[in-house]
């Protein structure tokens, strides 16, 4: 009785496991012939490289770059079509080409400029020395540039035949003890900056000085020195310089476009190459009226304390400028932005593999971002990555105008949109040679000459061919004059004459 119970439970147990297995067979079976029919039903139109949507071919292969063709499909890229210019794309090309995408975002502009800086000395604390006579330098005290000097200290003693005439005058009028001439004789010793301490040596000693010595009016230091001993001198030279580095000035210089940002008072932080762990602040003291013709460029000044002496003339710094500036503007990163000669324009994308080249007006930029006047509208999202390649292939045929995108100054009453509006045709004729033809997909590879009225050059280029047209005596080598159209983003022939037999291979 046990034995039979036993075989009985072991036949149940052979009996669901052969079931399970035949059901899995079917279910695979099923699974395969899903697999099969949705491959039948969806066959390739051609095959295209990922990184050159220009590239195609009517069997799988490799590209130029050795990458492997990507499969395109009657119903890739069923996007919103934007009129002239809107181009198609499959997920898979997406995918291939690194397509990313950023929305446009009012935000605030980077409140900092970067840039370099050159510390100079402050120009208001710089003095020049001129002698007012003629003489020689009997004795310099001060020899190298760079010196430091400190207030009423000797710089260098002088010689001069005017200087002694000036003194005798005084000793003549105190003789004579007349007011009027003593004082006048004095005047003429102040006016020749003889030293005040001289002049009263003088009258104490009533003896005549050959050399009069002459001191710092200042502290600081020797900014140049074009004396030397024995040097003869007149009023026209600058014996030297001495700048006071208890402050100094730091001169930075702003781009074109960030020069509004900046204004009297904007603080600012600055960082020294020897000195990196070390952050310094100032102000912005002025902004110069004019603008560098060669780097386009507007100089600031900045005022810095210097009582440490940290700041040296000549050394670079780098310079934060902290603007302020509260006002929201509509953002898009700078790498998204497509700029040529004589437009502005970004890659819109409209979903389901649909993109179009428009054109945009730009304001401000900073470190990251670039300020759209106009041609978005917050949330908008535009191609960030690879949009060279979809506006090299948009741009062929776009009018870069927005169909369905009212701008401010539209009437919003109105009730006709671009979308309402009939869409123009645009074609052209021109001539070239066939390079491929492919009876499959009713496309063929023309090198087409230029055409001049939309200012295109000679280019080979995959057309499309109209239904109308007989495509049986195509062949590689025919020199063809045609006709096509714009038909969303394909080029499509609508009339073609044969000039001359294909070439023999």
């Amino acid at each position: 009785m046990n034995s039979n119970k036993k075989s009985l439970v072991l036949g149940m147990i052979l009996g669901i496991f052969v079931s399970f297995i035949g059901y899995l067979s079917i279910g695979e079976n099923s699974l395969s012939n899903e697999k099969v029919a949705e491959k039948k039903e969806k066959q390739p139109l051609y095959w295209v490289a990922p990184m050159d949507a220009n590239f195609k071919k009517d069997v799988p292969g490799l590209s130029p770059m050795g990458m492997a063709l990507v499969p395109v499909y009657a119903d890739a890229g069923e996007g919103v079509d934007e009129g002239p210019g809107t181009i198609r794309i499959s997920p898979d090309v997406i995918n291939n080409l690194g397509v990313r995408t950023v929305s446009a975002q009012y935000k605030n502009l980077n409140n900092q400029i970067d840039t370099v800086g050159y510390v100079t000395y402050d120009e208001d604390k710089l003095v020049h020395i001129h002698p007012r006579v003629d003489g020689w330098i009997e004795k310099l005290y001060v020899t190298t540039v760079g010196s430091v000097v400190t207030k009423n200290q000797p710089l260098y003693d002088i010689y001069s035949p005017e200087l002694v005439n000036a003194q005798e005058e005084l000793l003549l009028a105190l003789e004579r003890q007349n007011k009027r001439l003593i004082n006048a004789a004095e005047n003429r010793l102040v006016a020749l900056q003889i030293p005040r301490k001289a002049i009263t040596q003088l009258k104490k000693s009533r003896k005549v000085q050959q050399s009069i010595t002459f001191y710092a009016p200042q502290n600081g230091v020797v900014e140049n020195l074009k004396i030397r001993t024995g040097f003869f001198v007149n009023p026209g030279i600058t014996l030297m310089s001495i700048g006071d580095l208890s402050q100094v000035w730091v001169e930075a210089e702003v781009f074109e476009r960030q020069a509004a940002q900046v204004h009297v008072g904007t603080k600012v932080t600055m960082r020294l190459d020897y000195l990196p762990s070390k952050t310094f602040h100032g102000k912005v003291d002025f902004i110069y009226p004019t603008l560098d013709v060669k780097t386009r460029t507007v100089k600031v000044r900045l005022r810095v304390d210097n009582q440490s002496g940290e700041f040296k003339p000549n050394m670079f710094a780098q310079v934060a400028i902290h603007t302020s500036n509260e006002t929201q503007a509509l953002l898009i990163p700078k790498e998204a932005l497509i700029r040529t000669g004589n437009q502005d324009r970004v890659v819109l994308a409209l979903g389901g593999g649909s993109f179009k080249s428009i054109e945009v007006a730009v304001g401000r930029f900073d470190s990251d971002s670039v300020e759209i006047l106009s041609g978005l509208v917050e949330g908008e999202e535009v191609v960030s990555s690879a949009q060279f390649l979809l506006d090299s292939e948009s741009s062929k045929s776009s009018d870069f105008m927005r169909m369905n995108h009212s701008s401010q100054e539209s009437d919003e009453n109105s009730s006709d949109t671009a979308m309402d509006m009939p869409s123009k045709i645009i074609s052209a004729s021109t001539t070239g040679t066939i390079n491929s033809v492919m009876l499959a997909h009713r496309m063929v590879t023309i090198s087409r000459a230029a055409i001049d009225k939309w200012q295109r050059p000679a280019a080979t280029v995959d057309f499309l061919v109209d239904e109308t047209l007989n495509m049986e005596n195509l062949q590689k080598g025919n020199e063809v004059a045609f006709t096509f159209e714009i038909r969303g983003d394909d080029f499509v022939i609508t009339n073609l004459d044969l000039l001359a037999p294909a070439l023999q291979e």
